[in-house]
């Protein structure tokens, strides 16, 4: 719900630092509650796509390629005027699984050990870019690999349908 109080500007509408309205192809750009917002080394916010069918990477067709592309150059531009920060210094990626099921971009500061930017988890939006539009359905057929912690309760399904 928090994401959605987001989008309508029911919370956090001070500390939007980018919007596209779009319905389809926008997002808000906000700082992550893991970013005290003082210092740049360890830069952390979020893209939160406007569209509501989109949960997580799986869902993502060439079709989405437009908000994709708008995510990657309007969130490097606003952070670089807001923070000075250019794209080159930037990881922008996505988790799968995601942490919660609402399409979002993460953008990091490059030198910053952020959770979640090891291989099995983050996928980097230009090569998510890229690969959807080599194939418009990639991420729909692509064996998707993703590390899962010891008391998580879907290693327990895994482990209970034989494939762990």
């Amino acid at each position: 719900q928090w994401v959605y109080n987001i989008l309508e500007k029911k919370a956090e509408a001070d500390r939007i630092i980018h919007e596209n309205p779009d319905p389809a192809n926008g997002f808000v750009l906000v700082p992550d509650l893991k970013w005290n917002q003082t210092q740049l080394d360890d830069l952390y916010l979020i893209a939160l796509v406007h569209h509501r069918g989109l949960k997580s990477l799986r869902d993502l067709t060439a079709e989405h390629l437009p908000l994709l592309r708008n995510i990657l150059q309007e969130g490097q531009e606003a952070v670089a005027k807001r923070f000075g920060v250019p794209g080159s210094r930037l990881r922008i990626y996505l988790h799968y699984q995601p942490s919660y099921y609402h399409l979002h971009v993460h953008f990091t500061a490059l030198g910053y050990d952020a959770p979640g930017i090891s291989v099995e988890r983050a996928h980097l939006l230009a090569d998510v870019i890229d690969n959807l539009a080599m194939d418009p359905t990639y991420y729909q057929k692509r064996a998707l690999t993703f590390a899962l912690r010891a008391d998580e309760p879907l290693l327990k399904k895994f482990q209970e349908a034989g494939r762990v």
